[in-house]
């Protein structure tokens, strides 16, 4: 049984970012005592949660304050929350990551963002929804890979860097260009999300071509999009773009969880002098949206990808690592908030 004393003092925890206490959110899983030892265990609403550390100590300090208790234990689990109809049989939440327009790295942002989430501990899966240009078998290290079908005729996400995707690259031989109509594209999209065994996922992360077209449209028809990650850089050009891109979610009903500006700044590595090569702040200027990050320019991130390993893992403490993993947590904490204040939870 919970020990009363203990859940009182917990009651005065609030989770930083959903402002209710841990008790009514149901958070505590075990808040027992042996001896002068308090043994709290949490589950956290993602295994990303940028604020761990924060709910730790307000934890400790709490339960500190209960009479007998000489220490604190505290351990975390995770419970990713989803919608009571989930937008896919085993799957909690359908993430878009898209752009106005290309060459603001979408598709590696998209990468890193998937191997960090997995990296912290989430199922996560990765599709390539560009289909005319798929980038992410590459930045895998799987270019060379078939998608293999199951016994149920179902196609089989590759495994890589903890995390499953799919791309329409491991479909096609290599180099062949595809040159396919609207109707083709939302087939392939809907065969991609509907007849591929992604098995239980606490996030799909979707890379989406850049634009606002088919395959865009696709997506928002075939499944229930938690939300979209607009990526974009700080020059007028491409926030121009983003703009019609924010539109066009907004038209099919898709929340705006945030806007990532990469390439925001880039460090001179010999100097440590900053640069703001496209300008900077840019993101600020769409108005009234989450700034989930701002990424600079690193030259290990190209390398990386075209090695095959997402930066976040090859280099988990260069600045663009850093910068992309808070980016993973921040929009994993942004799902967290929505799932409590808009969507019917179990």
């Amino acid at each position: 049984m919970p020990d009363a004393a203990l859940l009182a003092a917990l009651r005065t925890v609030n989770d930083p970012e959903l402002h209710r206490d841990l008790v009514s959110l149901g958070m505590i899983e075990r808040a027992e005592r042996v001896g002068g030892v308090a043994d709290v265990k949490v589950n956290l609403t993602t295994p990303a949660c940028p604020l761990k550390a924060t709910i730790e100590a307000d934890v400790r300090r709490a339960v500190m304050n209960v009479e007998g208790v000489e220490d604190v234990r505290v351990e975390f689990g995770s419970q990713v929350r989803m919608p009571s109809t989930p937008p896919l049989p085993g799957v909690k939440h359908v993430v878009a990551i898209g752009s106005g327009k290309g060459g603001v790295g979408k598709s590696s942002v998209a990468a890193n963002v998937a191997a960090a989430l997995a990296r912290d501990g989430a199922a996560v899966g990765l599709l390539d929804a560009d289909v005319y240009g798929p980038s992410v078998a590459h930045m895998m290290g799987a270019s060379a890979e078939r998608v293999t079908a199951t016994e149920e005729r179902k196609m089989r996400p590759i495994e890589r860097h903890g995390l499953k995707f799919l791309s329409m690259a491991n479909l096609m031989p290599a180099g062949q260009a595809l040159v396919w109509r609207g109707p083709m594209l939302h087939s392939a999209v809907n065969q991609f999300l509907k007849d591929a065994a992604w098995g239980n996922l606490d996030y799909l992360i979707v890379d989406l071509p850049p634009g606002t077209g088919d395959v865009q449209l696709s997506l928002a028809q075939t499944v229930t999009i938690s939300g979209a990650v607009i990526v974009t850089t700080p020059q007028e050009v491409a926030l121009i773009d983003a703009s019609r891109a924010i539109d066009m979610f907004k038209k099919a009903s898709v929340p705006i969880l945030g806007v990532v500006e990469n390439m925001s700044y880039f460090v001179a590595p010999d100097t440590g002098r900053v640069y703001d090569i496209f300008g900077r702040g840019g993101a600020v200027r769409l108005g009234g949206y989450p700034i989930l990050g701002e990424i600079p320019l690193d030259m290990e991130v190209r390398q990386d990808a075209d090695a095959g390993t997402p930066a976040v893992l090859s280099h988990p403490e260069s600045p663009a690592s850093l910068a992309l993993t808070s980016v993973a947590r921040n929009l994993a904490g942004r799902l967290s908030v929505q799932a409590l204040e808009t969507l019917p939870m179990v």
